[in-house]
C-alpha cells in the first residue's frame, strides 16, 4: 500500500473532529505542516514519547492496545502539566503494511482521541521495526500549568489510584504467567488522569506522572524543588491483586516497576480538606502517602519506621546502574 494511502487510512480512522470550541486545527492533514489556532489568554503545552516494540510493550501485545497506550501515555504527561488535551502528531514506523494490524492500531487510538477530545493534526508513516511516536499539545490558562519544582517543605505528598498493578502485569508475563484482568488492562490500556490534572492547578505545588516508577518520578520532583520527603510505605495504596505478595516485593514493584500512569503530587497541607472532593470530581482514589523535609534525600519508612531500600528506583534508558535517589 502506498504511504499516502496508509496515511489517509489512517486519517479515516482517528481524525475526528472532537466536539470542542476552544482549539481549532485551521490546516490539518494534507498539507507540509498543521496550522493551529491558540486561544488568546491560553498557552501551549507539548510532550513527546516514544513507544518501541520489546521495550515499552511486549511484541505479543496486541495492536488496539498498543494504539491506546502511544496515545495515552503522552496524555499522562498532559495531565501532570494540568492541561486540557487539544490537538497530537503521530510519527508510525512498521515492518509491513499489514492492515489489519494497522485497522486494530487506529481503532485503539481513535477511541481514545475521542474520549479525550484530541484531534490527530498530522505525522508521517514510514518502514522499519515497529515503533510509534506521539507528540501531544495541551492548553492551559496563561501562567497556570503544573510543574515539579514547587514543593515546599510540610506539603503532603499524594498518590492518585493504587500503582504496581501494570508492573505486577509485566513481571508475571515476563515469567510466563497469566496476569489477572485488570493487571494486565493497567499495562496495556492506561488511564490518563486527565481529570485530577486539571483540578488540580491553582491547588497542588508540583505534580508529575509516575511512568518510570514512583521512586524515580517523584526524585524529580525533590531535585528540581530543593527538598526531601519521606514516605510512609504503610500508607502506600495497594492493588487487590498483589496482596498475597511479601512487603518487600510489593513495594519494589510499587516505587520502581513503572508503567504506571498515576500521578504523584504535593500539596499544601493547608488544603488536605479539599483532597476529598477532589477525589469525588475526578473519580480517582486519592492517598497522603508522606511529607516533605528539609533533608534532600527521599526515605522510605516501614510500618516499625525502618528504611526500606528498594533495589532500583526506576526505569532508565541507556543506563544498567542504579538511580540514586536525591
Amino acid at each position: 500500500m502506498p504511504e499516502f494511502d496508509l496515511i489517509r487510512r489512517l486519517q479515516n480512522a482517528i481524525c475526528i473532529q472532537p466536539d470542542q470550541d476552544a482549539a481549532t486545527c485551521v490546516v490539518g492533514i494534507g498539507d507540509d505542516g498543521a496550522v493551529l489556532d491558540v486561544p488568546e489568554g491560553k498557552q501551549l503545552v507539548v510532550c513527546t514519547d516514544t513507544l518501541v516494540s520489546g521495550i515499552h510493550f511486549p511484541v505479543a501485545t496486541r495492536p488496539a492496545a498498543i494504539g491506546h497506550k502511544a496515545l495515552a501515555v503522552n496524555l499522562s504527561d498532559l495531565a501532570a502539566m494540568g492541561a486540557k488535551p487539544a490537538w497530537f502528531f503521530m510519527a508510525l514506523t512498521i515492518p509491513s503494511e499489514d492492515q489489519k494490524w494497522l485497522d486494530s492500531f487506529a481503532r485503539g487510538m481513535a477511541e481514545l482521541a475521542q474520549q479525550s477530545l484530541v484531534l490527530l493534526a498530522g505525522g508521517d508513516v514510514t518502514t522499519g521495526p515497529l515503533s510509534i511516536t506521539v507528540t501531544a499539545l495541551g492548553l492551559v490558562d496563561v501562567g497556570c500549568a503544573l510543574q515539579r519544582s514547587g514543593a515546599v517543605v510540610g506539603d503532603l505528598v499524594v498518590i492518585s489510584g493504587r500503582p504496581g498493578a501494570a508492573a505486577h502485569a509485566l513481571n508475571q508475563l515476563s515469567k510466563g504467567q497469566v496476569p489477572q484482568t485488570g493487571d494486565l488492562a493497567a499495562l496495556e490500556y492506561p488511564v490518563a488522569r486527565l481529570k485530577l490534572g486539571q483540578s488540580l492547578r491553582g491547588i497542588a505545588s508540583a505534580c508529575i506522572d509516575i511512568s518510570d516508577g514512583l521512586a524515580a518520578d517523584f526524585g524529580h520532583i525533590l531535585r528540581q524543588s530543593g527538598v526531601g520527603a519521606e514516605i510512609q510505605l504503610a500508607d502506600l495504596p495497594c492493588p487487590d491483586s498483589m496482596s498475597i505478595l511479601s512487603d518487600p516485593q510489593r513495594w519494589s514493584l510499587q516505587l520502581a516497576g513503572g508503567d504506571d500512569y498515576e500521578l504523584c503530587f504535593t500539596l499544601p497541607s493547608t488544603r488536605a480538606h479539599e483532597l476529598a472532593g477532589l477525589s469525588e470530581s475526578s473519580g480517582v482514589e486519592l492517598t497522603v502517602i508522606g511529607t516533605i523535609g528539609q533533608q534532600r534525600e527521599l526515605v522510605f519508612r516501614t510500618k516499625d519506621g525502618s528504611r526500606f531500600k528498594p533495589e532500583k528506583l526506576g526505569f532508565r534508558h541507556f543506563d544498567t546502574t542504579e538511580e540514586t535517589t536525591p
